[in-house]
């Protein structure tokens, strides 16, 4: 056989070698051979790059059992935004920007508010927290004379959209009230009006349960049962046949068309389905579930995000490593277009009216100035399938449809400066 190439192979690998060149700037093109090379008008001079400083600050999980492919890896979140500094590092190159993160996971026990002054301290002021609320709540206040910024990924507690915000917290996580709104929109778009709701003893669960609550009654559907779990951690007990004949009746004579879970820990949702006394549809936080991303998802170009973030974690992408990614990508995009490298300058150009950034879910998302929340659509997903996409088709807003899920300007009781209700 020859060892020659093809014809069409030998142009297509030409072609790709011209293409990976670094794009020069007219300056630097025609600048005469032996002369110190210009930067495109706006960007640093070469040799003078920015140097842009992004801390990820988190507490370690726990490694899950090696049986239970359900709880989180102990890497997620910090693995979405590793893929996103390599996105970042690539744009840097040609900006004159050097992007760089400084991984900070503490053990538990150790202190949040100590470790956000360190980085601060070094000049680390653009920090993703990945923080529950106590600990996010903290941070704010230690960090309110400094010009940092946090872009929060794990708390969904509607209080931080409210009188918790705080004008230094960039809420890049939904909030329930989002997620639960984009549940009800759905069942109301599919006429089914009437829930079932099944609530679990967790503090969490009573906040979910709360949002439901507020989402029924904000778009007309009616809550025909509402009962607390009292029949254990089905979900997880791993005897065999861990069926309870008091829980199989649990669901008789509502009248519902469906059930919601309210059962943020995973302890007995999934045993619900195929153990009510009617068939019921059940959601919420399990069978039919909302939420920012999902394997599923492979529209609007999400495939090519998907398949980056398996081939390098060996596993699929889940919602709290895709929040790590759009706050880096927001970083990365605000700093990048406001051409600087302070914490308050990124975070100032991220809340502008015209900054939004594209995020893999078929329109841009943006931060609202009310309450800093990121605006974005929700997924409406099953195991193995997208079912539906909120904003729900005939649910309006005068300024945008996403503005339809969570809290909207007039029902916000963010009273933080930039969050003005005015």
């Amino acid at each position: 056989m020859s060892s020659r190439l093809p014809v069409l192979a030998r142009a297509a690998l030409l072609s790709s070698a011209i293409l990976a060149l670094p794009v020069l700037s007219p300056a630097v093109a025609q600048a005469p051979t032996g002369s110190p090379p210009t930067a495109a008008p706006g960007m640093p001079a070469p040799g003078a790059a920015q140097d842009i400083k992004i801390a990820y600050l988190g507490f370690r999980r726990p490694a899950p059992p090696v049986y239970d492919y359900e709880d989180d890896p102990a890497d997620v979140g910090i693995a979405g935004a590793k893929i996103a500094m390599r996105d970042m590092t690539t744009t840097g190159r040609l900006t004159g920007q050097n992007f760089t993160l400084d991984e900070h996971i503490l053990a538990r026990g150790e202190s949040a508010v100590d470790a956000a002054k360190a980085l601060v301290a070094k000049g680390e002021g653009l920090i993703v927290a990945d923080l529950p609320t106590k600990d996010l709540l903290e941070v704010s206040d230690a960090l309110k004379d400094s010009p940092a910024a946090l872009y929060s990924i794990q708390s969904e507690d509607d209080t931080l959209r409210n009188a918790d915000c705080r004008a230094n917290v960039y809420d890049v996580a939904p909030s329930r009230a989002m997620l639960t709104d984009a549940l009800v929109q759905f069942l109301i778009y599919s006429k089914w009006p009437k829930i079932f709701l099944v609530v679990g003893k967790n503090p969490e669960d009573q906040l979910y349960a709360e949002a439901v609550r507020r989402s029924a009654k904000k778009f007309g559907a009616r809550i025909v049962g509402d009962k607390v779990w009292e029949y254990g951690d089905l979900a997880r007990a791993r005897a065999d046949g861990p069926v309870q004949a008091a829980a199989l009746v649990f669901t008789r004579g509502t009248g519902a068309d469906v059930i919601v879970v309210a059962d943020e820990a995973g302890n007995f949702g999934d045993y619900i389905q195929y153990h009510t006394s009617e068939p019921l549809l059940v959601t919420g936080t399990q069978g039919l579930v909302p939420a920012t991303w999902s394997r599923v998802l492979d529209s609007w170009g999400s495939a090519q995000l998907q398949s980056r973030f398996v081939r390098t974690n060996k596993r699929p992408m889940r919602p709290l490593d895709y929040q790590a990614w759009v706050a880096i990508r927001v970083i990365g995009e605000a700093a990048t277009r406001s051409k600087s490298a302070d914490p308050h300058t990124i975070a100032d150009y991220a809340m502008r009216p015209d900054f939004d950034i594209a995020a893999f879910k078929g329109v841009p998302v943006h931060f609202r100035p009310w309450d800093r929340q990121l605006s974005q659509p929700i997924l409406l997903v099953q195991p193995k399938m997208l079912v539906s996409v909120a904003p729900e088709p005939g649910f309006l807003h005068p300024v945008s449809p996403l503005e339809s899920l969570g809290f909207d300007k007039p029902e916000t009781g963010c009273k933080s400066p930039s969050g003005d209700k005015s």
